[in-house]
C-alpha cells in the first residue's frame, strides 16, 4: 500500500511539473515579446532603433567609478557608447576588449563610454567588488553603479550585455544585445563621430 502512495505522489508530482512547463512554453509561443527575449538570449541581435527616441538620463545610480556623475545633457555633442554589463558575466567580459579598444580608438574624438554595471546577483551590489573588478579588467572609463535597476528599467533593457550608440543630439540610434557585430557596431560609432549635430 505505501508503495502504491509513492508511485501515485511520484506520478502527481511529474504530472504538474509537466503542466508547468507546457503552460511556461505555451505562454511563450502566445507572446512575440517574450518569444523574442528567449530567441535574443541565445544569439546576437542588432537592430537600429527605428525612431529616434531622446536617450534616458542616468537615474539612480548608487556610485559613479572612474569619473564624477554625469548627465546625458552634459554629453550633448559626444557620441555616447552606454554598455549595460555586470563583472561575472562571460558575455560582458567577452566583449569588453572590444569596449575598451573603442574607448581608447575613439575618445579623443568625442567617444564617451559609460558602463552601466548592473548586478544580476547580490554580490554584484557591494561597490568594494565592482571596483575590484574594475581594476582587474583595466577598465579605464567612467562606470555608473546601478544596483537598483533604475536606469536598466529607464532603458527597458533586459540583457548583458547590451549596447545603446547614442548621437550627438541625445538620440539612442543604434543598439546591440549580447556577443557579435563588432564590425557593424564599430563602423556606426565611426559614422556617429562623423557627423554634424
Amino acid at each position: 500500500m505505501l508503495s502504491r502512495l509513492k508511485t501515485a505522489a511520484i506520478v502527481a508530482l511529474f504530472a504538474a511539473a509537466v503542466a508547468s512547463s507546457a503552460a511556461a512554453i505555451a505562454s511563450l509561443v502566445a507572446s512575440p515579446a517574450a518569444s523574442a527575449a528567449a530567441s535574443s538570449v541565445t544569439s546576437p541581435v542588432a537592430s537600429p532603433v527605428s525612431t529616434r527616441n531622446t536617450a534616458p538620463e542616468f537615474t539612480g545610480i548608487d556610485k559613479w567609478l572612474n569619473s564624477d556623475p554625469l548627465t546625458m545633457q552634459q554629453l550633448r555633442g559626444k557620441v555616447v557608447l552606454v554598455d549595460f554589463w555586470t563583472y561575472t558575466c562571460i558575455n560582458c567580459i567577452d566583449v569588453l576588449p572590444y569596449v575598451k579598444t573603442w574607448n581608447r580608438k575613439y575618445k579623443d574624438q568625442g567617444l564617451v563610454v559609460v558602463g552601466v554595471h548592473t548586478p544580476e546577483y547580490p554580490f554584484e551590489r557591494n561597490t568594494d567588488n565592482v571596483k575590484t573588478a574594475i581594476k582587474r579588467l583595466g577598465i579605464t572609463y567612467p562606470v555608473a553603479q546601478d544596483n537598483r535597476y533604475a536606469t536598466w528599467n529607464a532603458y527597458d533593457n533586459q540583457y548583458w550585455p547590451a549596447f545603446y550608440l547614442v548621437d550627438k543630439t541625445g538620440h539612442v540610434v543604434y543598439t546591440h544585445f549580447g556577443e557579435g557585430d563588432y564590425e557593424q557596431t564599430e563602423a556606426k560609432i565611426k559614422s556617429l563621430l562623423a557627423q554634424n549635430p
